[in-house]
């Protein structure tokens, strides 16, 4: 079995996933400095610094968790203190080209990058999270991770990998999320909500539907982010995102 990690991660964003991952990873006795642009947010256990360069300073592992947008000035404003023997992950959900432009900043420096295809709701699972990761840094990412508790697959060598399975997976996942909300609007302006309820819990697995459905209206943003970047993926391989545009555009509905 391999060693439980003695380094220091930084973790750049600490919103919902980042605060819990981070917690997560404080409560493992791992060394772990937080930074995000909301002084409020904060994480339990977790050495909370000034700006992004100094939360990555010193740190042999350093998880950008924030939005799509925020990807690339996230790399670029550690770029500094990033330099050969050092790690980069990536935990952001984009489509696969944004990643390799993000691996095009840090690879540079010397530091290994990684692209962490994060799957499944950070804030139940925290560490226990799994994950696809590819990248030069795939390797060490999981030597690091797999012994505080974190199932990671590698999906190959190269950056981009481990998101294109991801956003395909969320074509399906997002999708169905967005024809359960639809069909329960559509059903309960018809009066027959309740009905239908059950007869998705039928279908789904009856907690299933309620997931889907308070996940959606409280993780709207980002799902709709997520599902763009899938549609971006669908049109790079030469296919039409009918599924993943109406899907978004129903999601949209819920901001």
């Amino acid at each position: 079995m391999s060693e439980r990690f003695s380094g220091t991660i930084a973790v750049l964003g600490l919103g919902e996933a980042g605060a819990t991952l981070a917690t997560g990873l404080a409560a493992r006795l791992v060394r772990v400095r937080g930074w995000d642009p909301d002084p409020a947010r904060t994480a339990e256990g977790v050495e909370r610094v000034a700006s992004a360069l100094q939360c990555a300073a010193q740190a042999d592992v350093v998880l950008s968790v924030n939005a799509q947008a925020a990807a690339i000035a996230a790399a670029e404003s550690v770029l500094a203190a990033l330099a050969p023997g050092r790690l980069y992950a990536d935990l952001n959900t984009t489509s696969p080209s944004l990643k390799r432009r993000v691996a095009a900043i840090v690879v540079p420096s010397g530091a290994a990058f990684v692209d962490v295809a994060i799957l499944g709701p950070v804030p139940a699972t925290g560490v226990r999270t799994p994950c696809l990761v590819s990248g030069p840094g795939a390797e060490r990412f999981a030597e690091v991770f797999r012994p505080l508790g974190m199932p990671v697959e590698i999906a190959g060598p190269d950056a981009g990998t481990a998101s294109t399975r991801k956003l395909l997976r969320s074509i399906f996942m997002k999708g169905l999320a967005a024809s359960v909300v639809e069909s329960l609007a559509a059903a309960d302006a018809a009066g027959c909500e309740d009905w239908l309820r059950g007869e998705l819990a039928t279908v789904l697995e009856g907690s299933l539907v309620e997931r889907l459905v308070d996940g959606s209206k409280l993780h709207a943003r980002r799902r709709v982010d997520e599902l763009k970047a899938a549609a971006e993926l669908e049109r790079e391989l030469g296919l039409q995102p009918h599924v993943a545009d109406a899907a978004a555009a129903t999601l949209r509905g819920l901001l």
